[in-house]
């Protein structure tokens, strides 16, 4: 399999979900690009510029930000959310990525007072005890479990649902370079410059949930990516706290 067609792909723009049953139905990276870009499915025309792209530009790209391209199959790709069929191919990757599973805390941006506090808590100890601490560095629970293990000194990974470079929330950016410092990585299976579209979000709670042993659910609504993250963590078999 071609690293540079892989990605290429990972370039493109289209959802995860997309790439996978593009390169399942084609029978790999090369002849999925081949498809798209001879309009055999259809696809929009930003799409078809992005895959025009040649590999070694976009590894340009990601040398002068700082980011590393990791694909399955290689070491640094983490073995735990490797074991899982629908890991992405290929993660954008600043920092370093933890070599042990994680404990992810999550929940809901909208919280309590109560369950800021309890995700502080949470993070922390998680940290104290030696277990990196992932989650997605959104406002309200997964800010709080950040701050709560950065406050402890401990490693920590937070998936973004946007470009590494993209802030979001801009408020959170010193949080995210406090994770770098202390060792950890920040991850996103969407290139640079991706935006933090409302549709990139749920696909990445499963990276959430396959880079941990455990999943803790401190705060959440009826519907959102919480929820969806103990789902996945529930049908890969891990535990799910509450």
């Amino acid at each position: 399999m071609s690293d540079a067609h892989r990605l290429r792909l990972a370039f493109s723009g289209l959802h995860p979900e997309r790439i996978r049953e593009l390169t399942d139905r084609f029978g790999g990276p090369a002849a999925a690009i081949a498809a798209v870009t001879r309009r055999r499915v259809r696809a929009s025309e930003s799409i078809r510029s992005n895959l025009a792209v040649p590999a070694v530009r976009r590894e340009a790209e990601l040398e002068s930000l700082g980011i590393s391209a990791v694909r399955r199959g290689e070491p640094a790709y983490p073995a735990h959310l490797d074991r899982f069929e629908d890991a992405p191919d290929l993660l954008f990757v600043r920092g370093d990525l933890p070599t042990v599973p994680s404990v992810a805390i999550v929940g809901t941006r909208r919280c309590t007072a109560y369950g800021l506090e309890l995700a502080d808590a949470y993070g922390c100890a998680v940290a104290q005890a030696g277990w990196p601490v992932v989650s997605g560095l959104a406002r309200g629970i997964d800010g709080a479990a950040h701050r709560g293990m950065v406050a402890a000194g401990g490693r920590g990974v937070a998936v973004l649902g946007c470009g590494i470079d993209v802030t979001y929330p801009k408020e959170h950016r010193r949080l995210g370079d406090q994770i770098l410092e202390l060792g950890g990585a920040i991850v996103s299976e969407y290139p640079p410059g991706s935006r933090p579209d409302a549709w990139r979000f749920p696909p990445r709670n499963r990276i959430i949930a396959g880079l941990s042993a455990a999943v803790v659910v401190v705060e959440a609504g009826v519907t959102g990516g919480a929820l969806i993250t103990a789902v996945k963590a529930a049908e890969y078999g891990l535990p799910v706290f509450a």
